[in-house]
């Protein structure tokens, strides 16, 4: 995975900034859009967002 690929263009938030978000414990949606700013302008990529935090963190989805 490219880790400076652009998620969110509204915020410039990268792959590796929301896998960043979650090592420091970020944990659902609304921390990492608290940690990064992600999803919080227009929202059209919360659905990749929710997909990154699936792959980064699945042990959080019980």
């Amino acid at each position: 995975m490219d880790m400076e690929k652009t998620v969110c263009y509204c915020m410039n938030v990268t792959n590796g900034m929301i896998k960043t978000a979650i090592d420091a414990g970020a944990k659902t949606l609304e921390e990492v859009q608290e940690a990064t700013g992600a999803g919080t302008v227009c929202g059209s990529c919360i659905d990749n967002i929710k997909h990154l935090i699936d792959e980064f963190a699945p042990e959080q989805k019980k």
